[in-house]
């Protein structure tokens, strides 16, 4: 393909067992987050770099994915039946079909603020340099996961219970990851686990970078309730909004006299008529109580 704008995948094909029933009819990355889906949010981050083409995969409840990726201007949703191609099929996929240009991976999943734009100007300039890395990932310090183990090159060295070394920074993979044509073009097809990738690249002496630049920044894995409670919270702020405040999807009629705090409430919640609703959240055949803020 002639045009080499950066392509952009946001991962959408998973099953989002841990938010059910609530992904029982609607697929995570499109559960809404106050105003928008995090597909759109992320869509919308992705765009802020410049001249890039949105791809994203789908599995669950595809045909959403599928309509979401027309309305919202994404260059091809890619429908991954009858299994999912797991972390490293899709990227396969997208290189295999002519797309060049590089390729930034972001979770659908994850409410973040990185600085996306810095992100992959940094790799692409590491790139090009002799013998730079053609594989960058973003990593963020969070103590409960910290697998990653980087050396004092910057490179990653190996990921604590699967490869590699055992000594080195720890850090966390925040699911934003960049990809050179070249390092694409040794994807095999039939890779299911990105991380295999990665360990061949280190094998070869050529280990993805991994950039320690944002560890800092927000970064919600919206997977649980809580989760998903953190990335309203953080949205509200976001939009110079309460974080404590009710928020309501569109649609969703409230009996008289209810009052609600810091709570999401979603359609086919069932809400009886002066109840008071506070840190929870709300939905066809569900409520889970949340943390305060």
């Amino acid at each position: 393909m002639e045009n080499c704008s950066l392509n952009v995948l946001i991962l959408a094909a998973g099953l989002g067992t841990r938010l059910r029933p609530l992904t029982n009819d609607v697929p995570k990355p499109l559960v809404p987050v106050v105003d928008a889906s995090i597909l759109d949010l992320q869509a919308r981050k992705a765009r802020a770099i410049g001249d890039v083409r949105l791809h994203a995969n789908a599995h669950y409840l595809a045909e959403q994915v599928v309509a979401a990726g027309e309305t919202l201007g994404f260059e091809k949703v890619w429908v991954e039946q009858p299994e999912i191609l797991g972390t490293a099929g899709p990227l396969h996929r997208i290189y295999a079909a002519g797309y060049r240009g590089g390729l930034l991976v972001m979770n659908g999943d994850a409410y973040c603020s990185f600085d996306l734009k810095k992100f992959v100007e940094s790799a692409v300039a590491r790139a090009s340099l002799e013998n730079g890395p053609q594989v960058a990932l973003l990593a963020v310090d969070f103590p409960q996961v910290n697998t990653f183990r980087v050396g004092a090159d910057g490179r990653l060295a190996g990921i604590a219970g699967r490869f590699g070394a055992t000594e080195g920074t720890p850090a966390t993979f925040s699911g934003v990851s960049w990809y050179s044509d070249a390092a694409l073009s040794r994807i095999r097809e039939g890779e299911f686990d990105i991380r295999e990738f990665w360990k061949q690249e280190i094998a070869a002496g050529r280990a993805p970078f991994v950039d320690m630049s944002q560890l800092n920044a927000t970064w919600i894995d919206m997977g649980s309730p809580e989760g998903l409670m953190h990335a309203v919270e953080a949205r509200l702020e976001e939009l110079g909004r309460d974080p404590n405040e009710a928020v309501v999807v569109p649609g969703v009629e409230l009996p008289a006299g209810v009052h609600i705090r810091h709570s999401v409430i979603y359609a086919g919640a069932e809400i009886q008529p002066g109840e008071t609703i506070e840190n929870e959240i709300r939905g066809k055949g569900l409520t889970w109580k949340v943390s305060g803020h």
